[in-house]
């Protein structure tokens, strides 16, 4: 059976956003393919995707490489979520269905519980998922769109540290939630834009500035058809 590309561009950005796959290295057509348990067909399809997508640069003499971006390019990323955040909140205010704000609001009920007893070991999904199920809430596919390839560059680029009060964090949430539910997109909008400007000093890169790696590369083996493939 012929492994879908977008399954195999699936897994090949998720082992690029671990590290698995280092910065400035190269990409084997014919290696990749062998990695993974496909032909070389959707391995070059899902090549394609990848370096509409940022995370592959081809290269003369050297084929397709995992992009290095620069400590601006990795800046950037962060200025265009911080205004892009607000937009989506401000949207869903708007467009939000009871299915979304029913979502929004266990997942807040969640985190609030979890910040209280400390687990911070499931605050981070959790909050994944919220500002996913808000960007969805939008109602708008290319926004949402957008939304999920900058989590994708940010998660790759930069490494999130534990916010320093859980439970505000998680209040700042709820208060979004129930701009939302309330139809109030300014208030929305306002919420979000200050959410993200208090979480933007937990982000460090993962990169030194000159290009060096701070984090080891790992080289653990999966196939493409399994159920952990996600993102």
């Amino acid at each position: 059976m012929r492994i879908p590309a977008h399954s195999v561009c699936t897994a090949i950005r998720d082992d690029i956003v671990a590290g698995v796959h280092g910065r400035g290295g190269r990409l084997t057509e014919e290696l990749l393919a062998r990695r993974y348990g496909v032909s070389r067909v959707p391995v070059r399809e899902a090549l394609r995707t990848l370096e509409a997508e940022g995370f592959v640069v081809t290269r003369r003499h050297a084929g397709a490489c995992v992009a290095e971006p620069t400590e601006q390019e990795a800046a950037d990323l962060l200025e265009t979520r911080a205004l892009l955040e607000p937009l989506g909140a401000a949207r869903a205010a708007r467009r939000r269905t009871d299915a979304h704000l029913k979502v929004l609001r266990g997942l807040v009920r969640l985190g609030q519980e979890r910040a209280g007893q400390g687990r911070g070991e499931d605050l981070r999904a959790l909050d994944g998922w919220f500002h996913e199920t808000l960007a969805q809430a939008a109602c708008s596919p290319s926004l949402a769109s957008l939304l999920t390839q900058l989590r994708r560059k940010i998660a790759w680029m930069y490494a999130v540290a534990a916010p320093a009060d859980p439970a505000g964090c998680w209040a700042e949430h709820g208060a979004i939630t129930d701009a939302v539910a309330r139809g109030d997109g300014e208030r929305a909008r306002a919420l979000m834009a200050l959410h993200t400007e208090r979480s933007a000093p937990a982000y460090r890169l993962r990169f030194a500035p000159e290009g060096g790696r701070t984090e080891s590369v790992r080289n653990s083996q999966r196939a493409v058809n399994t159920p952990s493939l996600r993102y």
